[in-house]
């Protein structure tokens, strides 16, 4: 199939540091290279894809200097709109924006959730858009608005290859991710000192959450066993995870996912973690680690991380989140999406026979020929080396010039 990927622009794909749904979108549209699909990812320049890379903006928005986070996704979207005809569907990672680009009879669109759904301005958007393929990635995350037009729930799934199997035995806790009140370090550090073990803190602190960083974690660095590492690339997460007794997972918020558990399970290492949206769907209480209702029963769960199996953890991993799994489920919502679309046009079309003269862009027999402007090159573009092997893998990828 011709596939788009729409991608945040708020890192690069995958991130150059510590990130989720770039990371998650990266994953996908490398394992549908491999499966042979023909992949156009919508990303920032500083993105490295096996698949044809369309660069949105130079370098990922986080760490750059962009006044208004919309006006680059609403550049994204327009790029798409010139190419629509060139695909056969359009997966959108941008949660509401890309909803209403799409006409009729263009290709189909699937749009996949990354984000809480609980906030009230929220509901009426996905509401005037009512009929649009929606997929969540837990079905926690649907609670606030079930009644949406959900095609599939897609749990996030990992390269399994590239996290080995650790052996626990740092001797402490790890806090994995984004420092902010929802995900609550103070609550990580408060169970691993009573219990006298070491925490690791490794986390990004974004400008929105510095004002509860300083108050209430940044004067307890200094704590005994307390590090803080910051926020770390995936090389120095596996090395964490791998090493670590448990990941401590304290949230109090409506987790849609929590990537950082299937990692944690790839890695052999438990979690520890309060009921709160996805995660009983992720961890399997008592055998993967402990699901708690309260944060004294995270202090009880951490005292019992030794009665664990690391092994359970691993094969959790393998049998629920693996990215072949994520892959073999989108691309069944791909087919059903795009059959529904064809569907659909053709019933339009019979009622509509003396004003309709061509089909669909998107079911078009023939693509429109491609860009003489793209140019191929190596994942790493600075250096300007063409090189592509007939096999598109992470090394190598089609990119256009930069807009």
């Amino acid at each position: 199939m011709r596939i788009a990927q729409l991608a945040p622009l708020y890192e690069a794909v995958p991130p150059l540091r510590y990130g989720g749904t770039e990371r998650v979108v990266s994953w996908l549209t490398e394992e549908l290279v491999r499966r042979g699909h023909e992949v156009t990812l919508f990303a920032s320049g500083d993105s490295r894809t096996g698949a044809r890379l369309v660069p949105v903006v130079k370098g990922g928005l986080r760490l750059g200097e962009a006044k208004d986070p919309i006006a680059p996704h609403m550049l994204e979207l327009g790029l798409l709109q010139q190419r629509l005809p060139t695909f056969d569907v359009v997966h959108s990672h941008l949660e509401y924006l890309a909803l209403p680009m799409l006409r009729p009879n263009d290709p189909a669109l699937v749009t996949t959730l990354h984000g809480r759904l609980d906030i009230p301005d929220l509901a009426p958007v996905y509401r005037a858009f009512r009929g649009q393929a929606l997929v969540s990635i837990s079905e926690a995350q649907r609670t606030p608005l079930p009644d949406l037009s959900w095609v599939a729930t897609v749990h996030h799934g990992l390269p399994l290859d590239e996290y080995p199997m650790g052996r626990g035995g740092g001797d402490y806790f790890l806090f994995l991710g984004r420092i902010s009140p929802e995900k609550r370090p103070h609550v990580a550090i408060d169970v691993a000192r009573r219990l006298g073990v070491r925490l690791v803190l490794a986390a990004k602190v974004e400008a929105i959450d510095r004002p509860y960083f300083r108050s209430a974690v940044e004067p307890r660095l200094a704590e005994p066993g307390i590090e803080f590492v910051g926020e770390v690339d995936l090389p120095g997460t596996i090395r964490l995870l791998g090493e670590a007794r448990a990941l401590l997972f304290p949230i109090l918020w409506p987790e849609p996912f929590g990537l950082a558990m299937i990692e944690s399970l790839a890695c052999g290492t438990p979690i520890i973690t309060r009921q709160c949206g996805s995660t009983p769907e992720v961890v399997t209480d008592g055998e993967t680690g402990f699901v708690c209702d309260s944060d004294d029963a995270l202090l009880a769960a951490a005292r019992q991380t030794d009665r664990l199996d690391r092994g359970a953890c691993r094969r959790a991993a393998e049998q629920r989140f693996s990215v072949g799994r994520m892959a073999d489920q989108y691309e069944a919502v791909y087919v059903a999406t795009s059959e529904a679309r064809r569907r659909m046009w053709k019933t339009s079309s019979a009622s509509t026979i003396a004003t309709t003269s061509s089909p669909p862009r998107a079911f078009q027999t023939t693509a429109p020929a491609s860009s003489s402007k793209e140019t191929r090159s190596s994942s790493s573009t600075a250096s300007g080396t063409s090189t592509r092997s007939g096999s598109a893998s992470k090394d190598s990828s089609t990119t256009e010039p930069a807009t």
